[in-house]
């Protein structure tokens, strides 16, 4: 199956080039990467024009935050499969792309989340906190769980059906999608019990319970 990566990036420079070299080394050979990156004046997109080999398409320009650009990635990506990489995060080795992509086609499944670790923002082998999320079951939402957003992936056809990023909620728009997908829709979603991504700490990405709520 083709998977598409979109990473979202602005004034990255310091960590972008790692995430960049975790998606083009992955060893499943239909991905398409997307890299929406939004006018960064940092060095950014010198790092990413060293890679441009290993990048199938690049957008850089002014957007209304990370989750328009993500949906700004939903829109140009073409394959079966969609996931999201920050640029402050990278696959833990370059096979996760081929154990999401035999998840999918034996599974029959719409979407698929796993583990994730968080490393030190400067020592990315120091870990902080495992992120261990376990199967999903109906209704644990309302208990405060979610999966880790840099581990999901979701089938086109899901975002096609059932939308996108929602621009009024700012920081807890991953959380609401998943909520959406899983919960209302009731998508067909499996839980892969492997650590595939590092966070490094400090993103925006780290989502308090006061912000989903």
């Amino acid at each position: 199956m083709k998977i598409s990566i979109i990473t979202i990036a602005w004034n990255s420079a310091e960590t972008i080039e790692a995430t960049i070299q975790s998606v083009i080394s992955q060893t499943h050979e239909d991905v398409e990467y997307i890299i929406i990156d939004g006018s960064s004046a940092d060095g950014t997109m010198d790092i990413v024009r060293k890679h441009k080999a290993g990048i199938t398409k690049v957008v850089s320009e002014p957007d209304k935050g990370i989750y328009d650009a993500m949906n700004k990635g939903i829109e140009l990506a073409s394959g079966d499969i969609i996931g999201i990489l920050n640029s402050d995060d990278f696959y833990s080795d370059e096979t996760v792309l081929s154990a999401v992509n035999d998840a999918f086609e034996n599974n029959n499944t719409d979407a698929l989340y796993a583990d994730l670790i968080y490393v030190d923002r400067d020592d990315t082998d120091k870990v902080i906190r495992y992120w261990r999320a376990g199967p999903y079951k109906k209704g644990a939402f309302r208990k405060g769980w979610m999966p880790p957003h840099p581990t999901f992936f979701v089938k086109k056809s899901c975002y096609d059906l059932y939308g996108t990023y929602s621009l009024q909620l700012k920081s807890a728009a991953d959380y609401e999608l998943m909520l959406r997908m899983l919960e209302k829709y009731q998508i067909n979603v499996q839980y892969l019990p492997k650590t595939i991504t590092k966070m490094r700490v400090g993103g925006q990405s780290n989502v308090t319970l006061k912000n989903r709520w």
